[in-house]
């Protein structure tokens, strides 16, 4: 017993007394800021104040504009705080550390420059031990610009947030301590070498400077320590260093039978660096890093290898922000993401397009999240050098800040780089940019491998042939595709072709799925659904078709679907404006029902069982004559069966294909409890979800219809529900004898946003030229609404949507609206009102005598008539 306490007691005690003693102090520094936007003079130098300045904390970014506005504040802004200098750190060295400040930072202390940082996704450390008053107030002042052209990136489908994002801290450290001016690192890199179940080497390389004028003698210690927090190995180096100088050491260590580190069983140990004066053995400075034993292989045909392990890499890709927050997140919210990631089983994230906030590399360590990341270089290279040399500095930022971290296999440098290239350009020119940007990706490649020759180099292509011809492919050792057949083209089994050819044509280039994925908007349904209609039931079909092949064949190394989170991408219009929807959860964070198909194909270890409905809990549907209106249940689970029910009453026990099963459930007008069991392990699994239902008579008369409305989203197969008044828009459909709906037209969409509505998607399709919309309703007193927008211009696209586009023609439309016969507005024309892509709604009151129904029809005079959408109410 006594043995055991000596084991356990003594690494407390030593890293007790490490902490207490030790002489370097980090305090944060993200209170008391005031910011200002726009460009004033002499904010460097002053306090003073007027009405333009706020008080604000840090995180912060002043571009929550950008889940409005396409054109989001791109430009300068101010920051300010007052400080002074506690006892302890008035004789200290000192030093100011930015996690991340979007794009560039001129900091000013007292009126003085200090430093320009160019890079918005990589901390860095400014030295002010020169700047600040030691005794009284100082005045710190950042100029931040998120609109520099020749900063990566210079444009991408996501939302640049200005603005000081990330933590802020003052460092305080004695005259002899690790570099704190080495690319915003640590100072301090761990290597491993020739790793097995039996020994690792490690080997650690560190800076130490000696600041004071006269020589110092110091020891340096590196103790590594457990995950228990027991030590492991500990090994002193005495060292003499003249005034002035930085000094380098490396030294190489070996540890028997270590704890291999991978995702299954993360083991982390501590590499705990520490200065000490020699000669009374006083802690100066301490730096503690992650130290994990791993080896990790690809192979063109063989795939990804993990400790010596076949290993498929089933990943997810990762944005920053979180509406309406922006990039300003926590580090309580970086975890949060993380553990969601987790919990889903996947094992491998893609930190895209940018490196990100050092909360989330260290929980990839902790959680055991295999790590690709990489420097935002996307779309066009422009000419000037600058940007080069910016892209390099952010590169070799990247890696040495990240460098110890054993999550981490690649490094990347490149997305999609000749999608806009080639959109843009032809010929000749088109020729000049891709040599230059062939030349940067040269450039970019040696500075990783002369960074770091132990990890992989990888890029990410979008489907195009081009980058093998041009010999990019040549230069990476990974590449990866973003690949979206199904999705920005019209077949899934063209993923399939796509790459069993590069397998073959190309079989020794190991190769990654870096991007796949399919937008989904939660209150779009359809059970008939289509590529682009952002419906959640083609998400489901897109992805549940994607996965299967990844996991089937053994050349995909693996891959990482796009993308984690809707995320902000102020750019786009589709059905939510601003917002790339493709996400496995919401902007909140709460799941879509598809993240447990990643679910169940990933976690075996325990028993998953969902009802996939969550998204679509309260439906609409068409009836005949009273009958029950079916509709599929979707079941997504890991178990071999599983037996549906509704109230209580069993549909059927259904085999588990693909992770998923599929129900045809008869639902009645009201609420309804959908309830699943299955059996894991021996053990009995249940889940039940409630589901309202409202059902739409298919023939109206005065009591199936008296108390609900007929909404009808014309021009299209999908329903729409509106958050805000919870009515759900039905499929338009064709008319039948006593019955309603279209006769004749011609339907026209559009991916536009649409002006004077929340409810996007409802115009974005429309109906032209129809003959008429009847309904055969009784007699009685009407309420018809009519909704318009003149979506026949053509429609703002970007490059990022590979492909599609609008085809309508920018023509002007006029036309009358005939109610039964009645001409009920003339010459009606969006054109001369309110404008193309804006939504208009328009209400009449029609009676009905004498069995005549109800006609709508519409008389063109100029151009073509259209209706984008019809509801009907029973007075």
């Amino acid at each position: 017993m006594k043995e055991y306490l000596k084991i356990f007691i003594l690494p407390l005690f030593v890293l007790i007394s490490v902490s207490v003693a030790s002489q370097r102090q980090i305090k944060s520094f993200n209170d008391g800021w005031q910011f200002s936007k726009g460009e004033k003079m002499e904010n460097e130098r002053t306090m003073s104040s007027d009405n333009s300045w706020k008080t604000v904390s840090i995180p912060h970014t002043w571009n929550t504009d950008a889940y409005i506005s396409k054109d989001y504040y791109r430009g300068v802004s101010w920051y300010r705080k007052s400080f002074s200098l506690s006892k302890e750190e008035k004789d200290k060295n000192l030093f100011l550390r930015f996690e991340g400040v979007n794009q560039s930072a001129t900091v000013y202390i007292n009126g003085k420059l200090v430093g320009e940082h160019k890079g918005g996704y990589t901390s860095f450390t400014f030295d002010i031990s020169g700047f600040c008053n030691r005794e009284g107030n100082n005045l710190l002042t950042v100029k931040v610009d998120n609109s520099l052209a020749d900063i990566p990136p210079i444009s991408g489908d996501f939302s640049i947030f200005g603005g000081i994002y990330r933590d802020v801290w003052l460092v305080s450290v004695p005259q002899q301590h690790f570099d704190l001016s080495d690319n915003g690192s640590d100072g301090i890199y761990i290597d491993t070498d020739n790793v097995s179940e039996k020994s690792g080497s490690y080997t650690v390389k560190s800076t130490v400077v000696n600041n004071a004028p006269n020589k110092a003698t110091i020891k340096v210690s590196y103790t590594v320590v457990d995950i228990n927090r027991n030590i492991v190995k500990t090994e002193d180096i005495k060292y003499s260093l003249t005034p002035g100088q930085k000094k380098t050491f490396s030294n190489t260590y070996i540890i028997e039978q270590p704890l291999l580190w991978s995702p299954e069983t993360p083991n982390l140990y501590t590499v705990e660096a520490v200065i000490k004066e020699a000669s009374t053995n006083k802690i100066l400075d301490i730096v503690r890093s992650p130290l994990g034993f791993r080896w990790f292989s690809f192979d063109g045909q063989k795939g990804f290898s993990l400790n010596g392990k076949p290993y498929k890499l089933r990943g997810i890709c990762r944005h920053q922000d979180q509406m309406p927050l922006g990039n300003a997140l926590t580090d309580e919210a970086h975890r949060r993401d993380m553990q969601l990631i987790k919990d889903m089983g996947a094992n491998f994230i893609r930190i895209s397009h940018y490196p990100q906030d050092k909360a989330i590399i260290e929980q990839c360590d902790k959680l055991g999240l295999l790590v690709w990341e990489e420097i935002p270089v996307i779309d066009i290279i422009p000419e000037e050098e600058s940007f080069g040399d910016n892209c390099e500095t952010a590169l070799r930022e990247m890696i040495r800040q990240h460098y110890n971290h054993p999550s981490i296999i690649m490094w990347g440098y490149m997305n999609e780089i000749l999608l806009v290239t080639q959109r843009k350009h032809k010929g000749l020119e088109l020729d000049a940019l891709v040599k230059r940007e062939l030349a940067l990706a040269r450039r970019l490649e040696n500075v990783l491998k002369e960074e770091d020759s132990r990890r992989y180099s990888v890029m990410a292509f979008h489907g195009s042939e081009t980058y093998n011809q041009a010999g990019f492919q040549d230069i990476v050792d990974v590449v990866g595709w973003n690949l979206y057949q199904g999705w920005y083209s019209d077949n899934l089994s063209q993923f399939d072709a796509f790459i069993k050819k590069q397998a073959s044509d190309y079989p020794k280039k190991p190769k990654i799925i870096s991007e796949y994925g399919a937008g989904s908007d939660r209150r779009i349904h359809s059970l008939q659904p289509q590529r682009f209609d952002f419906s959640i039931e083609y998400q489901q079909e897109y992805i549940e078709h994607y996965l299967p092949v990844i996991e089937r064949e053994p050349y995909i190394a693996g891959a990482t679907y796009w993308n984690f989170i809707d995320f902000g991408s102020a750019q786009r219009d589709e059905s939510m404006p601003r917002i790339n929807n493709k996400g496995l959860v919401y902007a909140d964070r709460t799941p879509k029902d598809v993240y447990y198909y990643f679910k169940a194909n990933f976690r075996q270890d325990i028993p998953v069982l969902h009802i996939a409905s969550y998204d679509w809990d309260k439906r609409t549907g068409i009836s005949a004559n009273g009958t029950d209106v079916i509709q599929p249940i979707k079941v997504y689970s890991n178990l071999s069966e599983v037996e549906l029910f509704i109230d209580d009453r069993s549909l059927g026990i259904k085999g588990i294909n693909n992770y998923n099963a599929v129900w045809n459930v008869p639902f009645t007008d009201g609420d309804h409890y959908i309830e699943a069991k299955g059996v894991y392990k021996g053990v009995e699994q249940r889940t039940g979800l409630p589901i309202s239902f409202t059902v739409i008579p298919e023939y109206l008369n005065r009591k199936n219809f008296s108390n609900k409305e007929l909404a009808i989203n014309i021009g299209n197969n999908a329903s729409y529900t509106s958050p805000e008044t919870g009515l759900t828009w039905i499929p338009d459909k064709p008319y039948t004898e006593g019955s309603w709906g279209y006769i004749g037209g011609k339907v026209e969409t559009t991916l536009t946003q649409i002006n004077g509505t929340n409810d996007n998607p409802l115009y974005q399709t429309m109906r032209m030229t129809p003959d008429k919309y009847k309904f055969d309703v009784p007699d009685g007193e009407y309420e018809v609404e009519l909704l318009f927008a003149d979506i026949s211009g053509t429609g703002a696209s970007i490059a990022h949507t590979l492909g599609t586009t609008d085809n309508n023609n920018q023509i002007r439309n006029e036309f009358d609206i005939i109610i039964n016969d009645l001409i009920v507005d003339s010459n009606l024309s969006l054109d001369d009102s309110v404008g193309k892509y804006y939504a208009i709604r328009k209400k009449y009151i029609v009676k009905v005598e004498k069995g005549e129904n109800i006609t709508i029809q519409f008389h063109g005079i100029l151009g073509k008539p259209f209706i984008n959408g019809i509801k009907l109410r029973y007075l």
